[in-house]
Parts: C-alpha cells; sequence; structure tokens
C-alpha cells in the first residue's frame, strides 16, 4: 500500500476554504478530511467529532502537553489545533486527507511533513468580495467580524509558502483545480 498524502487548503476568513473541502470530499468520499480540535463553543449547526473536536481549555492543555497537537493556533479568543495521530492514521492507511487550517497551521504542516503535503492556499477574487462574504456568512458578531478583517493583512504574505495559490473566483472552477492538483500528487 503506497503512503498517503496530507493537502492543506488555508484561507482568510471568508475566502471559501471551508466549502471546497465539502464540496472536494463530496465528489471524492475516499477522501479523508482531517477534524481540527478547538475550545470555541459548538455553533448550533455543529456536530461534535464532525465539525470540530470541541475541547475544553483544560482538555486542550492536555493535548499540547502530551504533543499530540501538530499545529495549533489562538485565533478570536479560542485555540484550534490539528492532532497528529490524525495525520499519522491517514499516511499509513495510504488516504488522502484533506486539511482546512488557518495560514500559519498550514505552514506548520508543511514543515513537519514536507514530503507528505500538497499546500494550496485560496485567495479571494478581491478584498470588496471577501469582506461581503464574511458579512453575509452572519456567524460573528461585530466585534468578532472586525477582528477577522483585522486578520486578513496578516495571512495574505502566508500565500508565498504555499505550493499553488487558487483564485475562489467561481467555486466550480475553484473546486476543479483543486481536484487537479490533488489528483496529481495522490
Amino acid at each position: 500500500m503506497s503512503r498517503g498524502h496530507l493537502v492543506v487548503i488555508s484561507a482568510p476568513s471568508g475566502a471559501g476554504k471551508t466549502t471546497i473541502c465539502r464540496q472536494l470530499q463530496a465528489a471524492h468520499p475516499d477522501w479523508q478530511f482531517s477534524v481540527s480540535a478547538t475550545t470555541r463553543p459548538r455553533r448550533e449547526h455543529e456536530t461534535d467529532g464532525k465539525d470540530y473536536i470541541f475541547l475544553s481549555e483544560e482538555e486542550f492543555d492536555r493535548y499540547l502537553a502530551a504533543g499530540e497537537l501538530i499545529e495549533w493556533e489562538s485565533i478570536y479568543g479560542h485555540r484550534y489545533g490539528t492532532l497528529r495521530s490524525i495525520l499519522i492514521k491517514a499516511l499509513k492507511a495510504g488516504q488522502a486527507l484533506l486539511l482546512d487550517v488557518d495560514v500559519k497551521g498550514g505552514v506548520n504542516v508543511k514543515a513537519q511533513f514536507p514530503e507528505d503535503t500538497t499546500a494550496i492556499f485560496i485567495d479571494p477574487p478581491d478584498m470588496e468580495i471577501l469582506i461581503q462574504r464574511l458579512k453575509e456568512r452572519g456567524t460573528e458578531n461585530p466585534a468578532t467580524l472586525e477582528k477577522r478583517l483585522a486578520r486578513i493583512p496578516e495571512e495574505m504574505p502566508y500565500k508565498k509558502e504555499y505550493d499553488h495559490v487558487v483564485v475562489n473566483d467561481d467555486l466550480d472552477r475553484a473546486v476543479k483545480e483543486i481536484e487537479s492538483i490533488i489528483m496529481e500528487v495522490k
């Protein structure tokens, strides 16, 4: 059996990375999805273990102390991270594993698994569209929305660290482009 492959997909909030990951997984059910751990509260529509692994601050600290988090970041007052065990399991099983992670997390995964990772940065068509998407999502209060908007200039320079940059100006086209990239490396 061949070794698996990690596909990091990162973007500023609102650029469409989660939507793209969901469409890729729907089209390729054999591609696994890395569920991130987080300390943020579960939203009404979310399922523990499917959307995120929801942890208390104390549980997150235990994972950190045990070296179980391959990457983690504090964002908007909550912590997010990727469990090492999920990546190792996918690689050993020969699976493609999609990781929907923030830009710093994506760079960290690539640094720790350089031979096993393809990193794809989702670029918004322009800042006005990105801001409009964030506002239309309606998932954040005004203060959180402002924090997300303030973070965008910090996130954009990371795209130079990624193997591929895909502009999400048309969702179907962007999904097809990313699908092609994954098929080439898988």
